[in-house]
């Protein structure tokens, strides 16, 4: 048996791979990967996994709007259906399962000319571009939310819940406080902006440091780059990305402010961190994150503060409503669907393709 995972241009179209490809080994399921010749999906992938086989293929992205790049990105997207005809005929494969992402395309449409089945999962609320073209080709399509259900057609989908790596509950709290030099005596507030970071939520964070200093300790995941080195401050710690360590953060973690990526925030559900979430906005993205935001806020895991409101004075107010409400925060998140864990889902994909 062997599966072909693909997916890419972010950390949220990697994460349920990632965490997928132990399963599958430990099954003796050989993996390969298809994924852009430089995204983030590859630095993930051939570190993480340096026995997977990993295969770059050209990509272009696809936009919803006119473009004149739009015609180069065709031949683009034409070149990756070329590139990975041939690594599927190579390989060989008995199953596709794609994350999403532009890189999947062509991976999809060659599968399906090979016809080789194919599963794609889609982790927001509305199906993304990428998803919503590979759906054509697909066998199956599984769903993060079940709202989700009601955007594709022809009982094309199944709803699974949130995927979350095993590893995120093996944290260590004496490591956490090694790694921050931070105290036990006092809240921890980890801030995270997605896997490329954002600036709008840096900025945030950082002009009002000195009173979150008051309330918390705070852990800053900046994103690559985007630490400031002048604000070196007891309490303080910031990282420009974390892998290893990330388990350890949580341990010691009491509140998080975040994006509202979905793999993301199914992780602080899993671990029953009170959550703020800061969604990205209509000017950055398709409204995906808002949605997300939405329905966690709905069912009671989460507060959400809309990026256009954020200030001093909102971010404070919104942090102090987690606190007075984490009862009941916790509660909720305490009766949350338990999803599917990885060797679930790679058993319904095993059985789904048979």
């Amino acid at each position: 048996m062997k599966i072909a995972f693909t997916g890419g241009g972010s950390i949220g179209h990697v994460a349920v791979n990632m965490a997928l490809i132990p399963e599958a080994a430990k099954h003796q399921i050989e993996c390969i990967y298809i994924g852009s010749k430089a995204g983030i999906e590859k630095e993930a992938i051939t570190s993480q996994f340096p026995d997977v086989k990993y295969y770059g293929i050209s990509s272009g992205k696809l936009r919803r709007y006119f473009s004149l790049d739009n015609a180069k990105d065709i031949l683009k997207v034409q070149k990756g259906v070329f590139d990975a005809l041939n690594v599927l005929r190579k390989e060989r494969p008995d199953i596709v399962f794609s994350k999403g992402g532009f890189v999947t395309v062509p991976v999809i449409i060659a599968a399906r000319m090979l016809k080789i089945k194919t599963i794609i999962h889609e982790s927001d609320v509305t199906p993304g571009l990428a998803n919503k073209i590979g759906l054509k080709f697909a066998m199956k399509c599984y769903t993060t939310f079940e709202e989700t259900l009601k955007y594709i057609p022809g009982g094309k989908a199944d709803f699974v819940g949130g995927v979350v790596r095993d590893d995120i509950f093996t944290g260590d709290k004496n490591t956490g406080y090694e790694l921050t030099g931070f105290s036990p005596d006092k809240q921890v507030l980890l801030v995270m902006g997605g896997s490329l970071g954002s600036k709008t939520v840096n900025t945030a964070i950082r002009s009002h440091l000195d009173a979150l200093l008051r309330h918390y300790q705070v852990i800053h995941i900046t994103g690559q780059g985007l630490t400031d080195q002048q604000l070196d401050r007891p309490g303080y710690k910031q990282f420009e990305f974390v892998k290893d360590e990330l388990p350890h953060l949580f341990a010691i973690t009491d509140t998080i402010v975040s994006r509202a990526g979905s793999n993301a925030i199914y992780e602080f559900l899993a671990l029953r961190k009170p959550m703020l979430l800061v969604p990205l906005g209509l000017d950055q993205s398709r409204g995906d994150q808002i949605d997300n935001a939405r329905i966690f806020e709905q069912e009671g895991y989460a507060g959400v503060l809309q990026e256009n409101e954020l200030t001093s004075a909102t971010l404070m107010a919104a942090l102090q409503k987690i606190e007075d409400n984490r009862a009941a925060l916790t509660a909720a998140m305490n009766e949350a669907y338990t999803s599917f864990t990885p060797e679930a889902l790679l058993q319904k994909i095993l059985d789904d393709a048979s």
